[in-house]
Formats: C-alpha cells, structure tokens, sequence
C-alpha cells in the first residue's frame, strides 16, 4: 500500500509527488499521457515559447529605431515549432529523471475511482492495474472548452491545443474569447504577420482586468492590426474546405481558421467520482480549501478541478503542497488566494494581484487608486515601451488591495506587489523602500509613493 496515490500528472499531481519526500511517504503517480501536464505539454510552456519568439521577431524588425541596421528579418514558423518542442522535451524528461530520483513510482494509465483508497489503472494494452493508498489525490487538469456549432476538426477550427503544433503560420485566424488565452495567441500571431480578428460578448479585453490595463493592450492591439470584436457574439460558422465563415451582427468574416478560445472545463467525467461520494458542481470538486479535502474522507483534490480557485499552474503548484502538508502532518498551509498573481503574456504584458478597484468597492471598501503611466519612466523610455501604466489599489487610510502592472516585464514586477498586498502592507510602508534608477520597477515605486500621499514626480 502507497501512503499517496495520485491521480494525473500535470503541475497539481506532479508538485504533490515531488514535495511528497519532504515527509519520506510513497507515492504513485498515475498518468494516461506523459508527465507534465497541459501546462508542460499543451499549454503554459510552449505557448510562451511561442510567444517569446514572435516578440523576439518583433524586436528585430524594429531594430532600426535603436541604430541597428539588419536585413529584412523573417519569421521561419517551423524553427519556432522545433525550439518550442525541444524545450518542452527537455523539460519532461528533467521531471521525469526527478520524480524517479525522489522515490516516485509512475504508472502509465488512466486512473479511476473505486473506493475504499483504491484506484484502477486501465493501460493502454487492455490491462489493468489496482492499487491502494492511504490518501488519494485528484489532479485530473482540464481541458479546452469549446461552443455550440464549433465542433473541433483541428484544421479549420481548433483550439489552443491544435494551434500549438500548426505545420504552417496561418495566413488569418479567428479568436473567440479574449481572455488571457485568446489574447496571448493574437498577440503572438499579429507579431509574425497574421491577419487576426478577436471576438470577446463582454465589451474588454480579458474581462474583469482593470480598464487602465485594458486601454493599454487595446492600443498595443491596434497598432499590431488586430481587429477587436467587443460586445459581439459569433453566429453558426459556415464551413468550406480550407475556411471558415462566421457571422457576427450584421457582419462576416472569412478566415482560414477559428481558434476557440472560451475557457477550459474539468476533466473529472469519467474518473468514477461517484463511487466514493465527491460532491462536485458542474464537473469542479469542492473542498475544503485549507487542506484541499473533498467530501470524501482521505481524498483531496488540487489544480484546474477544484471548485472556485483559478486555473493556473503556480495555484495548482500551492495546493498541492497545502493537500500534502495536511496528509503529512495533520497541519494547513492554507493559501492567500488574494495574493496570487496572474499574467497575460502579450506584448505587451499585463500582470495583477489582489483586488481590482470595481472587485474592492464591491466587497465593502472605501478605496482609493493611484496610477503611474511608463511614459515617465527613463528605462521604458530607452527601451521604446513607454504604452504602459502600474495602478495601486489601497484601502482609504489603510492597507494596499491590489496593484495592476501593463508594459515590459510586468509578469515579473508583480511579485514585488504580491509580497506588499499579501502583507497587507500600508501605502506608505511599501514605499519606503528604494527602487533603482533607470529600472522600469520605478513606476511601481512612483505609484505606490503617490498612494502614500507623497508622490515625487
């Protein structure tokens, strides 16, 4: 008998095999595909391996501006698809080589319930597999969400998971969803000479972003040729050989492809939750979020399938040491959910933590916000990405709530927030620490000076 059994291997099943040996407990680590996850394998990593090549792309073709003459670049789409599968290679067989080094025993398979901490491997050969432990993880992960009428063929219309290994840049794409999803593909595909038409029904981009942020992306959208269909909903596609027709109002658009891009759903369908009595909403498994229990004794759940947490690999990376920390040991490491960062890797990027000015007002608080725009800034200046802005979000005469960061290095600024919003520090406390001169970090230092009643320029 194993102390854990886990079921799925992505960055929830993974991490809670890995942190596992802290407290010298056996584990399997059950597995249909390879180690990884959607994260590894689908999405996260090689996405953003994407991406970094369609911004590096980019800044060759403006190199002029900084007095760099070069030829006229171009963009070999199937070197980029090359890199981007070596790094996510060399990536799984690491995790691999360190689940085996740390004692893990993986089983290839798709794992199911059966009860009494028992669970079925069924391989790929028609076998299978039972084994037993003293406490299960649920680490299932999710999978791409798709709408009436767009069935996936993985030519015309596909989702994120088909967009990754195209053989060819598409020539023009149609993104439905401008979530952080669907905007970093348009980002990506205007940068390397796509034609793009995103479609959002809210009236923003990544609906719920502070509208600063959003202003921000909105200008680096136009000036990159993407065309922002807000406030609309897609009718029923009209499909040809090698196009695809959607209708919108009183409009239509050809383009060679749809990329579906509404969100991702729980993959907890067909696991046999029922057998063990996990209550679940809508295909999500609630819990316990201090220890990350379901309803089922001795059975926890971690990642993209639990109720209500957002569907981000560092979440799933934290809950799966607070399920661990608490089969170990009895103890919580509970999460501040309020206090995890989150970003949008477009070009540029968008970052935020905590709460947003409309999320604060609506829980109760008075607040009050300051912003601090890049133009201002030295080091933006001399990198030519002056388009972006840092908004602090802080209680009246209290503690900060939330900040927002749009422009360069964003997604790494913001954890300087998480630390100051997840100590709930006071404006005037955060700033009185000194950033460095030319740093784009110094908008952030800027704002919360101005949030403080102090501001400097």
């Amino acid at each position: 008998m194993y102390d854990i059994a886990i079921i799925g291997g992505g960055p929830g099943g993974y991490a809670a095999a890995l942190y596992a040996h802290n407290f010298g407990l056996s584990v399997a680590l059950v597995e249909k595909d390879r180690v990884g996850g959607t994260c590894l394998l689908r999405g996260c990593i090689p996405a953003k391996a994407l991406i970094e090549s369609g911004e590096v792309f980019a800044t060759v073709k403006s190199a002029a501006d900084f007095g760099v003459t070069t030829s006229d670049p171009q963009f070999e789409w199937p070197v980029a698809i090359e890199r981007k599968g070596k790094i996510v290679e060399g990536l799984v067989n690491g995790l691999a080589g360190m689940l085996k080094t740390r004692g893990v025993e993986t089983l290839n398979g798709f794992g199911s319930l059966a009860g009494d901490g028992k669970v079925v491997v069924a391989h790929e050969d028609g076998s299978s597999t039972e084994i037993e432990a003293r406490a299960i993880i649920i680490a299932t992960g999710s999978s791409p969400a798709t709408i009436p009428g767009y069935e996936i063929n993985g030519s015309t219309i596909v989702t994120s998971d088909e967009a990754l290994d195209w053989e060819s840049r598409p020539e023009s794409v149609a993104i439905i969803g401008a979530g952080a999803i669907g905007c970093e593909f348009a980002s990506f595909l205007a940068d390397v000479g796509t034609e793009v038409h995103i479609f959002e029904v809210q009236d923003q981009l990544v609906p719920g972003m502070e509208p600063e942020a959003v202003t921000v992306l909105s200008r680096a959208f136009r000036r990159k040729g993407i065309k922002m269909h807000l406030g609309a909903g897609v009718g029923q596609p009209e499909m040809a050989a090698d196009s695809v027709t959607i209708p919108f109002g009183d409009e239509r658009i050809t383009v060679q492809t749809a990329l579906v891009a509404v969100g991702r759903r729980p993959m907890t369908g067909s696991i046999n939750l029922e057998a063990i009595g996990v209550t679940t909403d809508n295909g999500y498994i609630a819990v316990d979020r201090a220890t990350m229990l379901t309803s089922a004794p001795g059975v926890y759940a971690v990642g993209d399938i639990v109720a209500g947490t957002p569907q981000l690999a560092h979440v799933a990376f934290a809950e799966a040491i607070a399920a661990v920390t608490h089969l170990a040991t009895g103890e919580t490491a509970a999460i501040d959910y309020n206090a995890i960062p989150m970003v949008v890797y477009t070009h540029p990027e968008i970052a935020w933590v905590g709460r947003t000015e409309a999320v604060a007002e609506a829980d109760g608080f008075v607040v009050t916000t300051h912003e601090h725009a890049m133009r201002g800034i030295g080091r933006a200046i001399i990198q030519g990405q002056t388009g972006g802005t840092v908004k602090i979000v802080a209680e009246q005469d209290g503690k900060l709530l939330g900040a927002t960061v749009a422009g360069p290095g964003a997604g790494e600024m913001i954890h300087e927030l998480m630390y100051a919003i997840g100590f709930e520090a006071l404006p005037s406390d955060a700033a009185a620490f000194i950033h460095a001169h030319p740093t784009i970090s110094e908008a952030i230092g800027e704002a919360l000076m101005a949030s403080a009643g102090r501001s400097l320029h």
